[in-house]
């Protein structure tokens, strides 16, 4: 199925995104760092063959999407109100969000704040109060270090557009044998542009301190839920994909065991395969 490029206008910003199929239930899909839109081009068009309308746009701040000046501009809430005004510019009926990484976290926190949900796809992004409790652990601490790192002024920066981003790639690389070559361009890209690397890195700099502080009662989300885990995650316990249950009603857990955080470069069709079960399982297919 072919992938349209357009621009949507949303929440006084330019989205660029990438786009497959039609219809009134809407798929929105949210890359995480330091990914772009084309993360997602292997589950446009699956998503598209369920009968959605799939929409994958470069996130505030990546890309050809607009970037704003300032870290409040990239706090949480900023990003929830993207993903609801995205949402309405779209005219979508039924809503599915799927989010991976920084994603996911926006993702989870769409739906603790109220934004109108049909669907919930989380890959490899824990729920911010089950982020907390693993926290307590040296494990996850161990994990979590460069968090602190991207919290230093310019240091971080320097790192990433090092040889016009070649740092950044080899990483990515070290870590999954699947980012093709055009991802790896398009990222390397993307993280050199004027502001786009700082504009990247204020999604941490605006909201880890803040949310590893925030109460940890924290309502339960509704929203039928499906969470896929890549349990070979060199940033993320697979602790994290356990008691979930305890914040999330209807939820779906999938584990796929070797599999990097990376989780849809490395096994779209796993990853595409339990979309579309989960889906037709719960009536949006």
């Amino acid at each position: 199925m072919a992938i349209e490029t357009r621009s949507v206008d949303a929440n006084g910003l330019a989205f660029i995104a990438d786009c497959a199929g039609a219809g009134d239930t809407v798929a929105l899909l949210l890359h995480g760092f330091p990914e772009s839109r084309l993360s997602w081009r292997r589950q446009l068009p699956a998503l598209a063959s369920l009968g959605w309308r799939a929409v994958a746009p470069d996130l505030r701040g990546y890309g050809e999407s607009s970037r704003p000046l300032g870290k409040p501009a990239y706090r949480i809430e900023r990003l929830v109100e993207d993903v609801a005004a995205l949402f309405e510019a779209l005219g979508a009926k039924r809503r599915v969000l799927i989010g991976h990484d920084w994603g996911g976290a926006i993702a989870w926190h769409a739906a603790l704040q109220g934004v109108p949900l049909d669907g919930l796809v989380i890959l490899n992004a824990p729920h911010p109060a089950r982020f907390r409790q693993e926290l307590k652990t040296w494990d996850q601490r161990r994990r979590s270090w460069y968090m602190a790192f991207f919290l230093l002024p310019w240091l971080p920066e320097a790192m990433l557009t090092w040889r016009d981003g070649e740092a950044l790639v080899r990483g990515l690389e070290r870590q999954s044998r699947h980012f093709p070559p055009e991802l790896l361009r398009t990222m390397r890209r993307n993280v050199t542009l004027p502001g786009a690397a700082t504009a990247m890195l204020n999604y941490y700099r605006a909201n880890i301190l803040r949310m590893r502080q925030a109460p940890a009662d924290i309502a339960k989300i509704d929203v039928p839920t499906l969470l896929i885990w890549g349990e070979d995650d060199a940033y993320l316990s697979p602790e994290l994909a356990s008691g979930n249950e305890e914040v999330v009603t209807n939820l779906t857990v999938r584990r796929l065991p070797g599999i990097s955080h990376w989780v849809q470069q490395d096994a779209p069709d796993a990853v595409n395969a339990t979309s579309a079960e989960w889906a037709r399982g719960q009536g949006l297919a």
